[in-house]
């Protein structure tokens, strides 16, 4: 295994997360409303009929996706 797999393993699985939890903290801190913050989690949860849970942790998936793919294009620039 190459130390470039390696980085890449431990941003996909502890950087992203960690990111993608500090945004979605930040938006609701400074002052983003939760309805706002979590759209497009509630539109998973209309889909699915599921309780208030699932739209937040689709959210935190959703922009765990976006914290990814700007890293891997970052990567594949350098």
């Amino acid at each position: 295994m190459s130390r470039r797999n390696v980085y890449l393993a431990i941003f996909v699985l502890v950087l992203a997360p960690v990111a993608a939890i500090v945004i979605i903290s930040a938006l609701l801190l400074f002052g983003v409303p939760a309805h706002a913050v979590f759209a497009p989690g509630r539109a998973v949860q209309s889909l699915t009929g599921g309780p208030n849970r699932i739209a937040v942790a689709s959210t935190a998936f959703m922009v765990w996706l976006i914290v990814v793919a700007i890293g891997l294009v970052w990567d594949r620039r350098r």
